[in-house]
């Protein structure tokens, strides 16, 4: 009998056994779904170096039909530039309008910042993964350090945020009549046209960055306004195979344009405005 089944079997206490061998089958169905990921994509590598399903299903030894079937079951190969999951979304709170800090105001999210999670959790749950989200407090202390984290939260709500971005050799958030993004390399600036000229667009940074403790990563997501950030995830929505192929699970940032809906606040368009800097290698 298998390790982990034996410790569960040698529960003592009657809902503790049983509580334990829920825990480790939720454990065992995560990798099964993992596994079937991974399954996916080595066929899918395989078809793109060149071979024919006759010759993956040979090596594989099964029939040329069940090689079809493999390579369209499980998530897609993509699921993997967010992990395994269970994903946790953090977002910028904010103050509630019209409140003073002797009043003990309760923090707020945007509206924008919560049409974003409902965008995340559709594109997560799409892939098998289940997602929860989380309010930043107002003194923008995050923590980092954890598995499966998506931050959107500007670096001037969150001192931690801002601390790693700086960290980014490759694009900058800075502040001179506004807020705005710049590419070191090329120099060039890139500002909201909602300051520009009050056009109903924004740009956004898209990023894994680096934890504190050195131990991962964890993907982040802001725009130069709260709408940059929503320019983002419907990037992500309609162009994350591409990315995955080009990054993988490594670091690294781009910047992202969009066009919106002022009615609305949905995005119509998005597209990215800068190569997609790897921070290793």
């Amino acid at each position: 009998m298998n390790e982990e089944i034996e410790r569960v079997a040698k529960v003592v206490a009657p809902v503790a056994r049983a509580k334990a061998a829920i825990d480790l089958m939720a454990d065992y169905q995560a990798r099964v779904v993992e596994l079937s990921r991974i399954r996916r994509e080595a066929i899918e590598d395989a078809s793109a170096s060149g071979m024919s399903q006759a010759e993956i299903a040979a090596q594989l030894g099964v029939s040329r039909g069940r090689v079809g079937q493999l390579a369209a079951s499980g998530p897609p190969p993509e699921r993997a530039f967010f992990g395994i999951g269970p994903m946790t979304v953090a977002v910028a709170g904010k103050v509630e309008a019209g409140k003073s800090a002797d009043e003990n105001p309760s923090q707020v999210v945007t509206r924008e910042d919560l049409n974003n999670f409902e965008h995340l959790r559709k594109l997560f749950g799409g892939m098998k993964l289940d997602a929860g989200y989380e309010v930043i407090p107002t003194s923008g202390i995050v923590s980092l350090n954890r598995e499966h984290l998506v931050v959107i939260c500007g670096p001037r709500l969150s001192p931690i945020v801002a601390q790693v971005l700086e960290g980014d050799d490759h694009l900058r958030f800075a502040k001179d009549r506004a807020w705005h993004l710049v590419d070191l390399h090329t120099k060039t600036e890139y500002r909201s046209p909602l300051d520009e000229d009050g056009t109903a667009g924004d740009v956004g940074y898209l990023g894994r960055l680096p934890r504190l403790d050195g131990k991962g990563t964890f993907l982040y997501i802001a725009g130069i306004h709260a709408i940059g950030a929503s320019g983002v995830v419907h990037y992500l929505e309609n162009h994350l195979g591409e990315l995955y192929r080009e990054v993988k699970t490594r670091r690294f940032s781009t910047l992202i344009s969009c066009r919106y809906d002022p009615t609305t606040l949905e995005v119509l368009e998005s597209s990215r405005v800068t190569p997609i800097y790897r921070h290793e290698g």
